[in-house]
């Protein structure tokens, strides 16, 4: 499902954002282009109205500038530049603005000079407005990131930062252990505490968490720079060159998936067995309500997977319906009869059961984690022969692409509730599962 559509706002991240550029003589007076601003929210029923709030702003600023600028006095500065042929609403608008000059008496300021903000200002400010934007792990990731570079040059003014500390953070970056924060003894450290400790062993972090570390340090200079404490991102121009490896999750065996399931792991065995059989996320299943469940006529069950009070979508793409699969019936008829189907589970607890539970099976396969249950899903879609877009509307998937290369979602309003009822009844446990 593609993003609410606002009139001068648009999504980066979580965020909604709103600009609007003003007409050239309007802009010329200001000495802005835009009126530029953060709306404060993810929501875009809340972000629809503020947007409107600002767009009232905008036009009054707009009229007020106008009108004064129209009323100014004749000279021959402005008539000659607007009886010119070639005479552009810009210099129109400089030769009212120099009549202004010569009709006004001189304002005096006292010179006030704007102290230099500091990296670890800067960073904090970002954290606060994050911190209420991203899911707690996407916030915890960030701030990690962010705090190892303030803990380096926090002392430094933010104007100071230069191409070559952005280099040297990724050279230093590069040093970390994988096991660098899993231990009480390693948290907190700061950046060169934790390239010594690291020096110990020869394991370093893959080229995919530098780049997530790097990447997240760069949304934050350029969120300084939207904000008016930079002019540049200084670290636009340095190349990340670490090669990143695609890590693919393993696919779970069917002997695999008969002892998960036959296991009906009192923890996170309902959760396990709805992941099996619609694709969901962990945060996905973890987070549904019974008002998330609809009965749709003939077609029976399905899963409408949305934003929630328990949790947030990965995408806008991730928010669909997905039918409930027959063999779900008695799951769900033991969950809660009304509000969260799983009010004690978290993603972290689902995720760290998985393990126990593979370790007390002898499951021991690199790859295989509770994320391999969507993997298995999709790759029993594709078995049965369901065209990959088709999989690619009930997994959630952002870019489902048709046999042409083109995005399906821009040309097409989705498959049917009845061509999804079909896929998700095509899908088979292994033999000997029981329901």
């Amino acid at each position: 499902m593609s993003s609410a559509r606002i009139r001068y706002a648009y999504l980066k991240g979580q965020t909604w954002l709103y600009r609007r550029n003003y007409p050239k003589e309007v802009a010329a007076l200001l000495g802005q282009q835009a009126l530029k601003q953060s709306l404060k929210t993810s929501d875009a029923k809340v972000a629809r109205q503020r947007a409107a709030e600002v767009n009232v702003r905008y036009e009054e600023t707009v009229d007020q500038v106008l009108s004064g600028a129209l009323s100014l006095p004749q000279r021959d500065a402005v008539s000659d530049a607007s009886s010119s042929e070639w005479a552009t609403p810009s210099e129109l608008a400089l030769a009212r603005l120099r009549a202004t000059l010569e009709h006004s008496e001189p304002v005096r300021y006292d010179q006030v000079i704007q102290p230099k903000v500091t990296v670890q200002e800067a960073a904090r400010r970002y954290l606060i407005q994050r911190q209420s934007e991203l899911r707690p792990g996407g916030f915890k990731s960030v701030r990690y990131s962010i705090e190892l570079f303030w803990s380096k040059y926090g002392n430094r003014k933010l104007v100071d930062l230069t191409r070559e500390d952005g280099r040297e953070f990724l050279s230093l970056i590069a040093q970390l252990s994988p096991t660098i924060g899993k231990s009480q003894k390693t948290q907190g450290m700061s950046l060169d505490a934790s390239v010594v400790w690291s020096s110990q062993s020869k394991a370093r972090i893959t080229g995919r968490t530098q780049r997530r570390i790097w990447s997240q340090v760069c949304h934050w200079l350029d969120w300084c720079v939207y904000q008016g404490d930079l002019e540049a991102n200084p670290f636009s121009s340095v190349r990340f060159e670490a090669k990143v490896r695609h890590q693919p999750y393993a696919v779970p065996s069917d002997k695999e998936v008969k002892h998960l399931w036959e296991l009906a792991d009192a923890v996170i065995g309902n959760v396990l067995s709805i992941c099996l059989l619609s694709g969901m996320r962990a945060g996905e299943a973890a987070g549904l309500l019974r008002e998330d469940l609809v009965i749709k006529g003939n077609l029976g069950g399905f899963f409408l997977v949305r934003p929630n009070q328990l949790r947030l979508l990965k995408t806008d793409a991730a928010e669909r319906q997905v039918p409930v699969h027959p063999a779900l019936d008695p799951v769900m008829a033991k969950l809660p009869s009304a509000g969260p189907l799983f009010p004690d589970l978290k993603v972290n607890d689902i995720t760290k059961r998985f393990a126990k539970l593979r370790q007390s099976l002898g499951i021991d396969r690199q790859g295989l984690v509770f994320h391999s249950t969507r993997k298995w899903f999709i790759t029993q879609c594709e078995r049965t022969g369901v065209p990959e877009h088709f999989t690619a509307s009930i997994v959630g998937h952002k870019s489902a692409r048709s046999e042409n290369g083109i995005t399906y979602s821009i040309y097409s309003a989705g498959i049917s509730d009845e061509q999804k009822r079909s896929i998700v009844d095509q899908i088979r446990l292994p033999a000997g599962c029981s329901p």
